[in-house]
């Protein structure tokens, strides 16, 4: 690894992409970027990125922000346990740290939702602390480089990487550098899912999988458990031009979103409508076909009916099209659903 370093930092100056928080790597932007890219790709992430950053340009704006503002920012993004935790841990660096980030990865690592990887990747760029930030693509980075056998899928691998990365890894720019090549390298060269670009790697001549013809092998890793199959009713319950929204629990899947009723399995109209516990009178049902979305370890087969109701129901908020999709965070598993309201 100390050859390699000195190859990765050049081979980077050279090729690395312009991004904002790249551009402006202050703690904060590195933060709210690293978070943000986690389950999800760059080109995805921009927009968010800036419109986030433009309503919420400080840690003490993000603390004070509330809920139903927070949600709709994220909507669409996913994976909404992320944007909570970055609430909560606004509030203590406000509470705590004077409203700055803390500078070592083990203060990083108390704050909410922040774990090893994202601790290391603001303690090294945004710091400049030798400290590894290792995710998917640097463990299959450091598997095929070191033809290493062990299961990137377990604890105990990523933590060895981190330690063996940590004996080597520079302080200052070089840190940052580093810990943005290995990403870089990850992304764009020694891609998942598909034949590594090594023709065009910086470090080819010291890769042992590249060197022993061995890179369709690395790195190892064990399957995931098969998705749990979830079947669900969903309703467009309309009275005029306004639908009915209700907000999920404060616990468990997409918590403390804003919902279409639905229910937890395949029925019918009538059946899904006295599930929700609507008691009023329906004038019409239309079906509206099928939709899917897949979660991480659950899938929702989905249903749904526009059901016209003769009036509404106080105990479900009742909106316009428009009011709902600009003041309500409807979670993208209701995507095919929010594209039907008139």
């Amino acid at each position: 690894m100390n050859e390699i370093i000195p190859l990765l930092l050049q081979w980077y100056e050279t090729v690395r992409r312009p991004l904002p928080w790249r551009d402006s790597p202050t703690p904060y932007h590195v933060w709210i970027s690293e978070i943000m890219l986690q389950q999800t790709r760059i080109e995805a992430v921009l927009p968010y990125y800036r419109r986030f950053l433009e309503e919420l340009p400080a840690v003490s704006d993000l603390a004070a922000v509330s809920d139903d503002r927070l949600m709709k920012l994220w909507e669409g993004l996913g994976y909404y346990s992320r944007a909570r935790n970055l609430k909560k841990a606004a509030q203590v660096i406000v509470s705590a740290y004077g409203g700055e980030l803390p500078g070592t990865a083990d203060e990083l690592r108390g704050l909410p939702g922040i774990g090893d990887y994202t601790a290391g990747a603001v303690a090294s760029i945004a710091f400049g602390q030798p400290e590894p930030a290792v995710d998917g693509n640097v463990l299959r980075v450091y598997s095929r480089i070191t033809a290493s056998a062990e299961d990137i899928a377990l604890d105990k691998t990523k933590k060895s990487v981190r330690e063996e990365l940590r004996k080597v890894y520079p302080s200052g720019e070089d840190a940052a550098m580093l810990t943005e090549a290995l990403m870089e390298l990850g992304e764009t060269v020694c891609v998942p899912n598909a034949a590594p670009k090594c023709e065009i790697c910086p470090v080819k001549e010291h890769c042992q999988a590249h060197l022993t013809g061995t890179t369709d092998d690395y790195p190892v890793k064990s399957g995931k458990k098969a998705r749990r199959i979830e079947p669900r009713t969903v309703l467009l319950l309309r009275c005029g031009d306004r639908y009915a929204v209700r907000k999920r629990p404060s616990g468990g899947l997409l918590a403390e979103m804003w919902e279409f009723p639905n229910t937890d399995s395949h029925l019918s109209a009538e059946e899904a409508v006295e599930k929700c516990g609507f008691s009023g009178k329906i004038t019409d049902i239309r079906p509206l076909g099928t939709a899917k979305h897949i979660f991480s370890h659950v899938e929702w087969h989905m249903i749904g009916y526009e059901v016209t109701a003769a009036e509404e129901d106080a105990a479900l908020i009742w909106a316009d099209a428009e009011t709902i999709r600009e003041t309500y965070a409807i979670p993208s598993a209701f995507r095919y659903f929010s594209g039907l309201l008139k």
